[in-house]
């Protein structure tokens, strides 16, 4: 007989067997389907973006200069993590970050509130809208004032290794790292290195590479300094803010442009600043 073709009786067998492999098919499916019902249940959704990061904030008592650093595998990190206002401190806000942390530390701290009430403030206050896949469970932040006070939180929840280290006008924290020397790394560099704050911001930087920093790598970098009226021209509170957004060897970069400040010195046109 030729193809497509059938008797009644071969025909009536062929749909039998169809109807066998189909139902065959359907259970196979089924069975697969509530196995990876039962799996996806059983994993924690994947964060949507990476947030490793470490960063480092300090104080300079001899200049009233305070100010930030931070470094990360990620593009442009100095976009997000830094905010500073010379009229009362600077915050960096990381790891399944929640950008609205700088900007609500900065009012708080506009408020007289101590860094410390300001963490728990914010932390206890969030409303968490993306408990699934961006938890404030694993937010990481850090708070500084003008005298140098400071206060720190890496949530349960933030990516191994993470945590935070403090020191003399200084705390250093970080997510995704190689461990904890990172963050040691980090404060030590800061108090031993001497020179201006960006230096010793851009030291410590380089000692938390040194210690295996973000364990993915490097990518970009920023610092930023503030004080009051004392910027460069008139009316300018940023003593320094550069960024490094896409480079292979980002620190290497910032402490370029760093030495080259550093060599210049711009001066504010502010009597009390010069």
């Amino acid at each position: 007989m030729g193809r497509g073709v059938c008797t009644v009786s071969s025909c009536q067998s062929s749909v039998v067997s169809r109807s066998l492999v189909v139902s065959g098919v359907a259970v196979i499916a089924l069975i697969v389907f509530s196995g990876a019902r039962a799996f996806q249940a059983s994993v924690p959704a994947a964060p949507l973006w990476d947030t490793g990061t470490f960063s480092i904030l300090g104080y300079d008592p001899a200049t009233g200069e305070v100010g930030g650093a931070v470094q990360s595998r990620v593009f442009s990190v100095g976009n997000g993590v830094l905010w500073a206002d010379a009229s009362v401190g600077v915050a960096a806000t990381q790891a399944i970050v929640d950008i609205g942390y700088g900007p609500q530390a900065l009012e708080l701290l506009r408020r007289g509130l101590a860094p410390d009430a300001i963490v728990k403030q914010i932390w206890e206050n969030d409303p968490d809208p993306l408990p699934d896949t961006w938890s404030k469970q694993g937010r990481q932040f850090a708070v500084m004032n003008l005298k140098g006070e400071y206060a720190a939180f890496t949530g349960p929840k933030a990516t191994e290794w993470a945590g935070h280290k403090s020191g003399k006008y200084t705390t250093a924290q970080g997510n995704i790292l190689a461990g904890p020397a990172v963050v040691s790394n980090m404060v030590e560099a800061f108090e031993k290195t001497p020179g201006h704050l960006s230096q010793r911001l851009v030291a410590a930087l380089e000692g938390g590479q040194a210690a295996g920093g973000d364990t993915r790598g490097q990518q970009s970098a920023a610092i930023v300094i503030v004080k009051k009226n004392c910027g460069v021209w008139l009316h300018n509170d940023t003593i320094l803010r550069l960024q490094v957004d896409d480079n292979p060897e980002p620190i290497k970069e910032l402490k370029r442009l760093v030495d080259i400040w550093n060599t210049r010195k711009p001066r504010s046109v502010s009597p009390e600043c010069r």
